[in-house]
C-alpha cells in the first residue's frame, strides 16, 4: 500500500521520538534530514520530559525495576506493574534515540546507587531475570557500562530448546516463552549494534530459531496459536510479545547482517497485513496496565502513529524483499 500525502502529513506531526523514525524507515530520507531530528529527541518532547525526571543519583522513580515506594504498599490496589523505574525508562530513551551523551555520567551513577530489588544485586551486573538482563545488556551497551558479566550469561542460561523463561531461574519451567525469548534477542541484537561485539551471534540464532520453527506465531506440539498476545498489538509494548514485536526484531536483524528474511515468518506478515486498516493505519490495543510518566500514545482503539510506524516498516521490509527474491528468481 502506498504512503499517501495525508498519511505521511499524519505520521509526521509527532514526537521528534516517533518523527526521525518515519523519516528514516518510512520515507528514506538523507541521513542528514533524520538525524536533525534525532537531535531533538533529548530536547524536546518525550524525550525531555523523561531525562527531566531523573533523580539526581542517577536512577528514575526512586529504584531500579520498581519505584521505591512500590514494596511495602498493598500491591494488589496498585494497577499493575508501574513503567516509571529506571530499567524501563532507559528502555524508552535508547528506543527513542536519544544520544548517550545526553545522560551525562548516569552508567556511574548508577554503579554507585542502583541496586536490583532481588537479592541487592549491583545494576550493571543484572540479576536472574532474563527480561531484566536483556534490558540491562542493551542499556549498558548504549551508556558505556560495563556488562561483561551479561555477556557470559546468556549462553549460560539459554534452554535446551533454544529459548529463554523468566521463571527458569526460580525453577518454575524447563521451557522457554515467547515474550523470554523476544527480549533476549533484542536485548544482544542491541548490544551488537552498539558495541561491535559478535560474540554474542551466535546464542542470538538460536533463540531466534526458536521463534522462526513456530514461525513465531504458533505452539510446536498442536499448531495452536500460541496465545492471544500474538495478535494484540500495542505501543509502548514494554515486554510483552506479538507477531508486530517480533517481526520488527527478525527486520533489524536482517539489517544489520545483510541477510534475507528467513520465508517462515511469512504467518506472521500476513497477520500483521490483516490488521492494517484500510486508511493505511493500525489501531492501538488495550494499553498495558501501571502507572506512567505520561502517556506516549493513543487511547485504546484509535489510529496509532507508533504501530503504523512500526507496521508499515515492517511490511515495506518484508515486500522489498519479496520483490527482489522474484527478480532474481
Amino acid at each position: 500500500m502506498a504512503m499517501t500525502t495525508t498519511m505521511t502529513t499524519w505520521l509526521l506531526d509527532a514526537d521528534p521520538a516517533l518523527r526521525w523514525q518515519v523519516e528514516r524507515d518510512i520515507l528514506r530520507a538523507p541521513e542528514h534530514v533524520w538525524r536533525a531530528s534525532r537531535e531533538r529527541v533529548a530536547t524536546e518532547g518525550f524525550g525531555a520530559a523523561l531525562l527531566a525526571a531523573q533523580d539526581p543519583d542517577g536512577r528514575w522513580d526512586g529504584g531500579a525495576h520498581f519505584p521505591g515506594d512500590f514494596f511495602g504498599t498493598d500491591e494488589a490496589e496498585q494497577p499493575g506493574q508501574p513503567w516509571t523505574a529506571t530499567s524501563w525508562s532507559l528502555n524508552q530513551l535508547r528506543e527513542w534515540g536519544v544520544d548517550p551523551a545526553a545522560l551525562g555520567d548516569t552508567a556511574e551513577r548508577l554503579r554507585r546507587n542502583c541496586r536490583w530489588e532481588y537479592e541487592d544485586m549491583p545494576f550493571w551486573g543484572g540479576e536472574v531475570d532474563v527480561c531484566i538482563n536483556a534490558f540491562t545488556l542493551a542499556n549498558g551497551a548504549w551508556l558505556g557500562a560495563d556488562v561483561s558479566r551479561l555477556v557470559d550469561w546468556f549462553p549460560a542460561h539459554r534452554l535446551d530448546d533454544g529459548g529463554w523463561n523468566c521463571e527458569a531461574e526460580e525453577g518454575d519451567s524447563v521451557r522457554s516463552s515467547f515474550h523470554s525469548t523476544l527480549n533476549a534477542v533484542r536485548g544482544m541484537l542491541s548490544y551488537e549494534r552498539l558495541t561491535g561485539d559478535t560474540s554474542l551471534r551466535s546464542t542470538r540464532h538460536a533463540g531466534e530459531e526458536y521463534l522462526l520453527r513456530r514461525q513465531l506465531m504458533f505452539r510446536e506440539s498442536t499448531g495452536d496459536v500460541v496465545g492471544d498476545f500474538v495478535t494484540e498489538f500495542v505501543y509502548p509494548g514494554r515486554y510483552r510479545y506479538s507477531a508486530l514485536a517480533a517481526l520488527d526484531h527478525f527486520r533489524e536483524a536482517s539489517l544489520t547482517e545483510g541477510t534475507a528474511p528467513d520465508p517462515r515468518i511469512g504467518a506472521a506478515v500476513g497477520l500483521v497485513r490483516t490488521a492494517r486498516q484500510t486508511d493505511g493505519t493500525w489501531l492501538q490495543g488495550a494499553p498495558l496496565r501501571g502507572r506512567t510518566w505520561f502517556p506516549v500514545d493513543v487511547a485504546e482503539g484509535e489510529p496509532s502513529r507508533w504501530l503504523t510506524l512500526i507496521g508499515t516498516r515492517v511490511l515495506d521490509w518484508a515486500d522489498d524483499q519479496l520483490m527482489r527474491s522474484s527478480e532474481t528468481a
